[in-house]
């Protein structure tokens, strides 16, 4: 390469201070879900700084999926919005990934740029942005020497599980024609600057049904004039665990929770209504296809035996998928950024990613990029609190896994 692992580090390293800032900006203004305006402003007035063209990506929700998400316990949604900026020009094109959005929890740090509105960056996704904000400018500064275009994304909606999917739908990955990508998350308690990866699935699947039983009160001491919807609650409850130890591949991973069970106000009332949330995560893609059409098979059987009604809402995202040949062609760049013992494989995540809708449809990498220590709040913990010297670290790894990867298919 015309530019080596080093200089991008010292690349990185020189605007440390910029992307501290940046970092600490965005963690006092968290948002979530679809729609981020102060966090899109904010990018985009970080992008016109450094002179990087940038356009809207994404679109109006309908109105079935705003109120879906609505059931899942989100605001109300009615539009998702990224942002996109592309460096470099033609082919190859190498796509790097941010998400921006935080969660519903309260921060219980002693940060002095601690997060004051109710909502806190405690999946790290402030960083995320700010690291590729640090590449923008690191690979804008080289533009005239990259091999072909790397497209950035910062995208909304991460922990709706459907982001990615959104601003796919609506044109993501073309123009340019995104021909790979990579994406990165800190890990609070994993030493600073090891990155860990998996070969193949990454992270697992995510189906969630959430179900509305809807049954007929009245008087407990009268149940044969009554449809009790906690009791085919219940019903259902033990039928869909019973699944997993009956219809599931010991072999698989399949993690089954309802992990909202809920209805009534007296103990000498039956009530109208009854709501269960079954979460569904494996990292088997046939254990995935069965369960969901199985559940929702004994939902339906199991309700309407005992005379009720329902409603369902149904979420899926993917698994991620790291594909094996850019894996092989990534690390060697991982190893000359980080150092070869700070690269490792590990397994694959219980949790879920919603980078699978890019992985679906393109070759890519996730990996995870340690911010701290062993013994650290995790994430989504609100006493969660990263190391900031990963920040350079992060943005050294987008700028020249990028860039080298671009070299390598520049002849293609």
């Amino acid at each position: 390469m015309s530019i080596s692992a080093s200089e991008i580090r010292e690349k990185a390293e020189k605007i440390r201070g910029q992307i501290t800032a940046d970092r600490r900006k965005l963690h006092q203004i968290p948002e979530i879900g679809m729609d981020l305006p102060e966090t899109s402003a904010y990018i985009r007035k970080r992008l016109d700084e450094m002179g990087i063209p940038w356009k809207d990506c994404g679109g109006e929700l309908p109105e079935k999926v705003t109120k879906d998400f609505m059931e899942a316990g989100f605001p109300r949604m009615e539009r998702a919005v990224g942002v996109t900026a592309v460096i470099g020009k033609g082919s190859p094109c190498i796509l790097l990934r941010a998400d921006m959005d935080a969660l519903p929890i309260r921060e219980e740090s002693d940060l002095e740029f601690k997060s004051c509105n109710g909502y806190g960056h405690m999946c790290g996704h402030d960083s995320h942005v700010a690291m590729l904000l640090g590449a923008a400018q690191i690979l804008k500064d080289m533009e005239d020497s990259l091999k072909g275009s790397v497209k950035l994304v910062f995208q909304p909606g991460e922990e709706t599980g459907a982001g990615a999917r959104v601003l796919v739908e609506n044109g993501l990955l073309e123009n340019p024609k995104v021909d790979a990508a990579f994406g990165l998350h800190v890990q609070p308690a994993t030493k600073t600057g090891e990155a860990g990866y998996s070969v193949g699935v990454n992270s697992s699947s995510l189906d969630t049904f959430i179900l509305k039983i809807k049954g007929r009160g009245g008087h407990s001491s009268q149940p044969q004039l009554c449809v009790d919807p906690l009791m085919i609650m219940n019903q259902v409850y033990q039928a869909v665990n019973l699944l997993v130890t009956r219809e599931a591949d010991p072999a698989a991973m399949v993690a089954l929770t309802c992990g909202v069970a809920k209805g009534g106000t007296a103990v000498n009332i039956i009530p109208d209504e009854a709501e269960l949330h079954i979460g569904v995560r494996t990292q088997d893609v046939e254990a995935a296809e069965h369960l969901t059409k199985r559940i929702p098979e004994v939902i339906d059987h199991y309700v309407k035996a005992w005379n009720g009604e329902y409603e369902m809402t149904v979420f899926h995202t993917p698994c991620t998928y790291s594909d094996r040949d850019l894996c092989r062609e990534m690390v060697p760049y991982m190893e000359e950024v980080l150092g070869k013992e700070m690269v490792r494989q590990i397994p694959p995540m219980s949790g879920t990613e919603d980078f699978g809708y890019i992985t679906k449809d393109v070759p890519g990498m996730f990996i995870f990029l340690g911010a701290g220590q062993p013994g650290n709040a995790p994430l989504h913990n609100a006493r969660m609190v990263l190391d900031e010297d990963v920040l350079p670290i992060g943005a050294a790894l987008h700028a020249y896994t990028a860039a080298a990867w671009l070299e390598a298919h520049s002849g293609e």
